[in-house]
């Protein structure tokens, strides 16, 4: 915490080690103003979507380059997830869609189910 200084009201998450449970370790969060966050007691699957998301970008990003900076690395990252993650991977849990694709065919589905609602009461009135 000293060299990355991070700021406060950071949250802290993690699953309910005995390590992360005690009164040192709570104390040491609370002196650094970070709020903590832990899996729900007997889940271990709570934390699985973003444990699945971080081995993937280290997989298909991190561990494949070197950054001569931190600001590279942190472009690097932005572009992996704005650029190619949410509008080009395809994500098997989405049906192999793009999460930008899951989102449109979401909202056609909405918009169109709207719609016959519409055509139906305009039909009965």
């Amino acid at each position: 915490m000293k060299k990355h200084r991070p700021p406060a009201g950071l949250i802290n998450h993690s699953d309910r080690g005995s390590q992360y449970c005690s009164r040192d370790y709570q104390a040491l969060l609370t002196k650094h103003q970070m709020r903590p966050s832990m899996s729900r007691k007997g889940n271990c699957y709570d934390n699985a979507p973003a444990e699945s998301f971080f081995s993937t970008i280290k997989t298909e990003l991190i561990y494949l380059q070197r950054y001569k900076t931190r600001e590279e690395a942190r472009k690097a990252v932005f572009e992996y997830i704005e650029i190619f993650y949410n509008r080009k991977r395809l994500h098997q849990s989405l049906g192999y869609l793009s999460p930008k694709e899951y989102l449109e065919e979401h909202r056609k589905s909405k918009k169109q189910k709207v719609n016959s609602k519409v055509q139906t009461l305009a039909s009965t009135a």
